[in-house]
């Protein structure tokens, strides 16, 4: 299975997370979430068969989302809009962002890694 690994190099649970994935041999494509973001399409399928929330693809600790003000705008926010805001920068989307094409993952939990990725 082929993975693409949205990561952004400077990361340290990016890192952590890359460096898993060369370990247990997982095969993933990495692109560089701040300059390749997903698209909106792309980010709607992901939540779509995700199951996670909208809000948890969400950089909550990132600066572009305090200097947005988010935390209060997101709950009366429609989705639509909320997808287009994620599309719009990758530093808005909690990274990394590891999708098969069914399954995804946001952010770096070893144990989460390996329930979905082994």
């Amino acid at each position: 299975m082929m993975i693409t690994y949205y990561a952004y190099p400077k990361c340290t649970t990016c890192r952590k997370a890359k460096k898993w994935l060369d370990q247990n041999g997982i095969a993933y494509n990495e692109i560089n979430i701040a300059e390749a973001p997903p698209s909106q399409e792309q980010i709607r399928e992901i939540y779509t068969k995700s199951g996670v929330e909208l809000k948890k693809f969400f950089n909550t600790s990132g600066l572009k989302y305090r200097a947005l003000g988010l935390k209060d705008k997101l709950k009366d926010m429609p989705e639509e809009e909320q997808l287009a805001l994620l599309a719009s920068d990758g530093m808005l989307i909690k990274r990394p962002l590891a999708w098969s094409g069914e399954k995804a993952t946001l952010g770096f939990k070893e144990e989460e890694f390996e329930n979905t990725w082994k």
